[in-house]
């Protein structure tokens, strides 16, 4: 495959200042390696099976270190050094619309209308209108080897959950792209368009994916200490005290576009304050299962638009990163998180993100300083991009009062 697959945007433009290919270095090829452990039928598309592939250098066959499967199969073998095995699940949010994607593209992205006229968190009637399409993507992503563990109806009209079972970090990130990739084309194949848009509009809640995480050791939950009163063993406090510290850092990869930022908005359960409490989904990290052997972290930072893999290998590098420091978690919050104005922002923008992730070293260290200069360029051109849009709302606002 050509090597500027990895160095485009959603519009498959080939931006300048990519230092792993470029115009000037003729955009060369890569080789992609099957990972046969992949290989699927697809039971939505007839006669169709799928392998997922590692990217390789054409020349001498060396992992391409900004390739997102790479970077996360690289934190997880680090975590497996130090004995570690992590779990993760990822919660996969999005809006289920009464038209099709060419319908909608045809009106210009104009008066969208959900499939639902009323919020449908855990409203069985709405739910059951939607079977229609939810039912053949649970049913086809089961066939297919996915674990799905179950769906249901989110906090806004049309908005659904899929949730996948907890399994080892690079195949939850595996069954994540996969099974994004599957609702859309399944509800495509029923005639409904869905989005992954955080924030599809300013008066509606927006999509997120957060990630459950925990460490396991020969099988034993590391979290898990029977004699702390949450249950929290000392290497847990240690990896959430990294996730709070480095949430700065990494924070690009959980929301990686213009609109991400959009979705971080008091009272819409989505964070804005980089703490963490028990059970309280107004944090940007909720202690989840206390006192028992299923004990985890819940990141609620990262949106419905996240690389599954980079989200989560961001995340891994920061808990280790705590573990090696040793650091101290403080005490949880409490209350309305949002209410909190002493307590640390989640950063604002795409252009904060960006400028912390380009002097982040605990991601320079993990990652590599070219994989961290790779996806800099990435964050500036989608900022380069969106300033140098008109938008409907600057016409309207002073078309003819300014």
């Amino acid at each position: 495959c050509c090597n500027y697959l990895l160095a485009t945007d959603l519009e498959m433009a080939t931006p300048d200042g990519y230092a792993a290919t470029s115009w000037e270095k003729g955009y060369g090829d890569y080789v992609m390696k099957p990972d046969l452990d992949t290989i699927r039928l697809v039971p939505w598309l007839e006669g169709t099976a799928m392998v997922l592939c590692d990217v390789q250098d054409h020349h001498h066959h060396d992992p391409i270190p900004h390739s997102p499967r790479q970077i996360l199969q690289k934190q997880v073998a680090k975590m497996e050094k130090l004995g570690f095995t992590p779990m993760t699940a990822t919660e996969l949010e999005f809006f289920i619309f009464e038209k099709s994607f060419e319908e909608i593209s045809k009106d210009g992205f104009k008066n969208l209308t959900p499939i639902s006229a009323y919020n449908e968190d855990y409203h069985i009637l709405q739910t059951t209108k939607e079977e229609g399409v939810m039912r053949p993507v649970r049913n086809h992503l089961f066939n297919a080897g996915i674990p799905i563990e179950n769906s249901k109806g989110e906090a806004e009209a049309g908005q659904e959950e899929l949730n996948i079972r907890y399994a080892p970090a690079l195949d939850c990130a595996d069954y994540h792209s996969i099974a994004k990739h599957a609702i859309k084309e399944i509800a495509w194949q029923q005639g409904h368009a869905v989005t992954f848009l955080p924030k599809w509009h300013h008066t509606r809640v927006g999509s997120s994916s957060h990630v459950h995480q925990s460490l396991w050791k020969d099988g034993v939950a590391a979290f898990y200490d029977e004699k702390d009163p949450l249950g929290m063993s000392e290497i847990m406090r240690q990896y959430m005290a990294g996730l709070i510290k480095y949430a700065p850092d990494y924070t690009y990869f959980l929301a990686p576009y213009v609109n991400s930022y959009k979705r971080f908005a008091k009272g819409t359960f989505a964070p804005t304050k980089l703490v963490w409490s028990i059970d309280n989904r107004t944090a940007a990290f909720r202690l989840c299962g206390a006192n028992t052997k299923a004990v985890r972290v819940e990141c609620r930072i990262g949106g419905s638009d996240i690389n599954p893999y980079l989200a989560i290998a961001a995340q891994l590098a920061a808990g280790m990163k705590g573990i090696e420091e040793k650091l101290e978690l403080a005490a949880p919050s409490s209350g309305d998180v949002y209410e909190m104005a002493h307590e640390q922002d989640i950063p604002k923008t795409l252009r904060d993100a960006t400028e912390m992730l380009r002097n982040s070293d605990m991601l320079k260290e993990a990652f590599g300083e070219d994989v961290v200069a790779h996806y800099t360029r990435a964050g500036e051109w989608e900022q380069e991009e969106f300033d140098s849009v008109v938008t409907d709302w600057e016409v309207a606002r002073g078309f003819e009062r300014s």
